[in-house]
This record gives structure tokens, C-alpha cells and sequence, in this order.
């Protein structure tokens, strides 16, 4: 039962039929920590979806990110580039591997950083890019191979939001050295929290599995070649991975159903917001329905309004570069990132929406769109 405050959330998992049995088999074995066989099982079904052939199960995507890092050698001294328009775990897993995270902006039509947007934030201590797939759109990753390679750099995707999401019809999580997904629990799939790291690089996968738990020598129990971390996830964990494994490709599907509904219903509807394309080569997840106010004074009372009709709404994420840990001085200017964080607002986007409730969410916005406009807007629209 939804306890929300909202009759329309965010966010609202589905675990797929066979959770509870998956579930109940792990307690009834006693298999709940990270032994067990749905963890292997897990690792196994997601490294096929992604197109690899390794992958490394954490306890959350944050986790996958300084695990990634730390396998491919970065650390103190290094710099590694990433957007400020994503969620500030990105550049924590940066810091938390002795490394500097350099903040770039992104491109107005996908929201995802590109060799122009990168290059002049490049130094002689960049070791790394960490573009991000935001939304579920996929970074153009064949550009910005071509510009790690020609300089040296090592590339770990973003994918924490891009559950089965492609590019020229190659999953999301094969491009970069490593590749990190969240399964938070508003994820398209969710272990309520967990994390993994997938890779072609059989030693990639080695040394991560290594890190992954207190640095312990496989060959030897309870013997420690290196100092590691406890960044296992558990068998329950996985089970629900597992349980929702044979769905994922169906979720995405409707998930981009509902973004182009979304974008149907309001575009007769209301003309103070846009939406952006999505790329010809590109497949988003979807992961979050979004659209972008033309006036970004109207995005905080429209979000009020919105909670006061019963639909839950966020805005875009805030710029890295402007909160208070990674504030420079004198302080970086993104153009793109601040006008598109200051204009986006996200919508009810889950598989248990139906058609109908798409409408009536449609029209709550609309009417909201319409409180909340300035005088001289809603004059242009009598």
C-alpha cells in the first residue's frame, strides 16, 4: 500500500512476481549476507543485458563509482572530468578516491557533456572522464572514446539512471573501462539500494572483486594483500534483482511511452515549456519523465502547485559547481547547466501509470502552468 502524501509519485517500484518467493527462499536457506546464489545470478543476467562479460555487485551505485575509479588507478593528484548537472554522487566518488573532480558542461539538447564541452576543462592532470547518462539519455560515448583515446584517458560511464538504454543499438555500459548502475529505490531496477560495475576487462572485474571485499586474497580466507572495502551487496539485495531482471526491457519500453504522452498531452495543452529531442542514434531509458519552463521564475510555484494538486514533481538536479563543498572562487560559470537546472521540472514517470492517469496529470500541469504564470504570460495566452 502507498503511504505517499500524493496520488501521483515519482517514483513507485515494481518487483516483479517472483520477489517474494526469491525473497523467502534467502531467509529460508539462511543465505541473507553476500553469499548465496542470487548475487552471482544478478552479476550474470545484468552483464548479458549490458553486452559484457564481467560484472561486479556493490552495495549501492556510489559505492560502483569509487570502486571504479580506484580499480583504474585514480587517485591523489589526478583530475577527472565530470558534469554538474547530475547528482553530487559523481563527484563524491571522485573525492573519495583522492582525485579532483573537474566540472564541465553539457549539451543543450541531450544534457550530457560532449568532446566540446570537455575540452576546455582538460589540464595535464586529467587522467579520467565520467560522463553521465542523465535521465536515461545516453552521452554520445563513440565521441567522447575517440577523445579519451587521443589523449590518453581513461572512461567510466555514468549509467546509474540508464537501465537499458542504447546508443546505435549498443547497450549503455559497454562503451566506457567500466561502466556503474545504481538500483536505488527509484531506479528502474531497484534492490532498495546496491550498486554494480560492469567491464569487458577480466582484470578490471578481478581487482574490483578484490576491493570490493576488505582487499581479501581469493586463495587464501582471512588473509589481506591490500587494504579494501566492504562494498558487498547481499543476497537479499540481489534476489530482487533477480526478480525483475526478465522485465527490465518491457519497463523501459513503456517508460518511453509515457515521455512521449507526456509530450503529446502537453504540447496541446500548454506553450510556456519545451521538451528536448531525442537524439536519431540514441535509445533513452526514460528514467525520468522531464520538460523545461521558458521562465525559470515559474518552476518553484509551479512545483508548489503541483504538490498541492497531488502530484509529486522535482526539479533537474542543482549544479555541483554551485553548492557549498565544490564552490570555487571566483566561481565557475556553466551557462548551460545553471539555465536548464533552473528550468527543469520532472513528472510522475513509473510502469504503474496508466494512459488515464497520464491525462490527468497532463491537465493538472496544465492548470498549474496557468496559476502560476506570470500576468503578462497569461495574458499572451487569453
Amino acid at each position: 500500500m502507498n503511504s505517499s502524501p500524493f496520488r501521483f509519485t515519482l517514483a513507485d517500484p515494481e518487483l516483479g512476481p517472483d520477489a517474494a518467493r526469491y525473497l523467502l527462499e534467502c531467509v529460508e536457506e539462511g543465505m541473507i549476507s553476500s553469499q548465496g546464489r542470487f548475487v552471482r545470478q544478478f552479476e550474470t543476467e545484468f552483464a548479458a543485458v549490458c553486452g559484457v562479460e564481467h560484472a561486479v555487485a556493490v552495495a549501492n551505485g556510489t559505492c560502483a563509482l569509487h570502486l571504479a575509479l580506484v580499480a583504474l588507478g585514480i587517485g591523489p593528484g589526478d583530475e577527472v572530468l565530470v558534469p554538474s548537472l547530475t547528482f553530487i554522487s559523481t563527484a563524491n566518488a571522485v573525492v573519495h578516491a583522492g582525485a579532483v573532480p573537474v566540472f564541465a558542461d553539457v549539451d543543450p539538447e541531450t544534457l550530457c557533456v560532449t568532446p566540446a564541452t570537455l575540452a576546455p576543462r582538460l589540464t595535464s592532470r586529467t587522467r579520467a572522464l565520467l560522463p553521465v547518462h542523465l535521465l536515461g539519455q545516453p552521452c554520445d560515448m563513440p565521441a567522447l572514446l575517440d577523445f579519451a583515446r587521443s589523449r590518453d584517458l581513461r572512461v567510466v560511464e555514468d549509467a546509474a539512471e540508464a537501465h537499458g538504454a542504447q546508443f546505435s543499438g549498443r547497450p549503455v555500459g559497454s562503451f566506457g573501462d567500466i561502466a556503474c548502475f545504481s538500483f536505488y529505490a527509484n531506479k528502474i531496477i531497484t534492490t532498495g539500494e546496491g550498486g554494480l560495475c560492469v567491464t569487458r576487462d577480466a582484470s578490471l572485474a578481478a581487482r574490483m572483486r578484490l576491493l570490493r571485499s576488505h582487499g581479501m586474497n581469493p586463495e587464501r580466507r582471512y588473509w589481506h594483500d591490500e587494504i579494501g572495502f566492504n562494498y558487498r551487496m547481499t543476497n537479499l539485495q540481489a534476489a530482487l534483482g533477480v526478480a525483475q531482471m526478465p522485465h527490465l526491457l518491457a519497463w523501459v519500453a513503456r517508460r518511453r511511452q509515457i515521455a512521449r504522452r507526456y509530450r503529446e498531452l502537453l504540447a496541446a495543452q500548454a506553450t510556456d515549456l519545451f521538451f528536448l529531442d531525442e537524439p536519431p542514434a540514441t535509445r533513452s531509458a526514460c528514467w525520468m519523465s522531464a520538460f523545461f519552463l521558458r521562465d525559470a521564475a515559474q518552476r518553484d510555484p509551479l512545483l508548489a502547485a503541483l504538490s498541492e494538486a497531488g502530484v509529486e514533481s522535482r526539479p533537474l538536479f542543482s549544479p555541483i559547481h554551485l553548492m557549498p563543498p565544490y564552490l570555487q572562487s571566483p566561481a565557475l560559470y556553466l551557462p548551460v547547466t545553471e539555465a536548464m537546472s533552473a528550468r527543469g521540472v520532472l513528472l510522475p514517470s513509473h510502469t504503474k501509470l496508466t494512459d488515464t492517469h497520464l491525462a490527468e496529470i497532463a491537465s493538472l500541469v496544465a492548470a498549474a502552468l496557468e496559476r502560476t504564470a506570470a500576468p503578462h504570460s497569461r495574458r499572451a495566452h487569453s
